[in-house]
């Protein structure tokens, strides 16, 4: 296993220690907000660390294509699912984000399986920018920053940027819809 393959994995086995963290405070709400928060931006990090390397080193693997998107996915709908299990984010949200997920993981599937590539968008990254705005917004130890209105209104961005993102692939790779329709 490469340097970015490494990176990747370390990036899910963060995620339970992440929701660990957040959800059952083991360490008090002061010191969980920072380490959740903490925990959080390191494994969205490793995202941008791994692509860089993986390129860097030309290192671009098929298992890399296939789990680097994968663990975002997860770490994204992970977080949403334990906020909306806090009632932070509203469930209509997370269902929304997570459906996106698993559709344009179904469409990458399917694209895989005619030799098609589906390559990042520059609205697919836009939509994981403000996923993330999201996230760690919520995630602010800060309390008296956090305000209903403002997760709302980043919640309603994140929503309009993730659906506008699945329209977006769809279009651009109606092709792969063709041969199995």
């Amino acid at each position: 296993m490469n340097l970015p393959n490494k990176i990747t994995v370390a990036r899910i086995l963060l995620i339970p220690v992440f929701l660990v963290v957040y959800l059952a405070q083991p360490f008090g709400v002061h010191i969980n907000a920072w380490l959740s928060l903490t925990l959080f931006v390191i494994a969205a990090s490793t995202d941008a660390l791994d692509g860089y390397y993986a390129r860097k080193l030309k290192l671009v693997t098929n298992f890399g294509k296939l789990i680097d998107p994968l663990a975002d996915k997860i770490l994204v709908c992970a977080a949403l699912v334990a906020f909306t299990f806090m009632d932070t984010v509203p469930a209509w949200a997370t269902i929304i984000i997570v459906t996106r997920e698993f559709y344009i993981s179904g469409l990458r599937q399917l694209a895989l399986e005619q030799n098609i590539v589906m390559a990042a968008t520059s609205m697919g990254k836009l939509k994981t920018i403000f996923q993330i705005t999201l996230i760690v917004y919520v995630l602010l130890p800060i309390q008296f920053f956090v305000f209903e209105p403002v997760t709302l209104a980043l919640t309603i961005v994140a929503v309009v940027f993730t659906v506008w993102s699945a329209a977006d692939y769809t279009i651009k790779n109606i092709s792969v819809f063709k041969g199995d329709i």
